[in-house]
């Protein structure tokens, strides 16, 4: 495992507690994929469903109470998200990596991916997913885009030159990833989804506690100075809305895919 999906473990470890009270924005990101799942329905019943990157176990329960799988492989690398499952008649809880799935060939009918994806390298990841459905089998992922937290980016330009937010991967490199590992783009849509919050502290708060603040090799190893905070501040204020909350844009790329062979 990389030094950097290292710091992503262990971020995701230490928000396993606050990530569903904090986690509105991923909730709404769940619901889209839904959304493109149901545009984009399985062949057939599924039997056996992957839930890669599962986190705290709750954003696929929406696509299970729609598929009603006899089994589900609750997956992830993070040992406190999945500290915080329920036990599920059918369900068994794995950790693992989404590069190195620890599961057979041809071993499920269907895969549920809600950010989880963009830690990974695409090629690699695609592969997996590709590996372990079965023929005729669907995979449903929502990762982020370039434009993530754009405006967090914008705020920080002139006050250092840390890494403050990863560069993400855009739809082409997913979808040419995807074709190499040998599925088949059945759709893909790209929606803007936004995190609020009434101040900039209460809304870095709320990203760090679902886990996805700084983890990048560039990023700040000592906290802002009070100098550099309240230019900090005074930078995003530009971004507040009418309704007078700050927002935190996520760029949300959303794939359905389908195994032919």
């Amino acid at each position: 495992m990389t030094e950097r999906k290292q710091r992503v473990r262990a971020a995701f470890d230490r928000a396993a507690a606050t990530y569903d009270a904090a986690a509105a924005v991923q909730r709404e990101i769940c619901g889209h994929l839904l959304d493109l799942a149901k545009a984009h329905p399985p062949g057939a019943p599924v039997q056996r469903l992957l839930d890669a990157g599962c986190g705290t176990g709750t954003g696929a329960t929406v696509l299970i109470d729609w598929l009603a799988p006899a089994r589900r492989y609750a997956l992830d690398f993070a040992p406190g998200m999945l500290a915080c499952h329920v036990d599920r008649p059918g369900q068994t809880a794995i950790c693992g990596d989404l590069e190195h799935l620890p599961l057979a060939d041809a071993s499920v009918d269907a895969i549920w991916s809600s950010l989880a994806v963009q830690w990974c390298n695409p090629a690699r990841v695609m592969a997996e997913l590709g590996r372990v459905l079965q023929a005729g089998g669907t995979a449903w992922v929502a990762t982020l885009g370039p434009q993530t937290l754009w405006e967090l980016r914008d705020a920080f330009r002139g006050i250092d030159d840390a890494e403050h937010v990863i560069g993400f991967h855009g739809p082409d490199t997913w979808q040419q990833s995807a074709i190499q590992g040998g599925l088949q783009v059945a759709g893909c849509r790209r929606i803007p989804a936004a995190a609020t919050a009434g101040s900039l502290r209460h809304l870095l708060k709320d990203i760090k506690a679902i886990g996805a603040h700084q983890v990048g090799s560039g990023r700040r190893r000592k906290p802002l100075g009070k100098a550099a905070w309240r230019q900090l501040e005074a930078t995003y204020e530009r971004h507040r809305r009418t309704d007078g909350l700050l927002p935190a844009t996520y760029d949300v790329i959303l794939l359905a895919l389908h195994r032919t062979d």
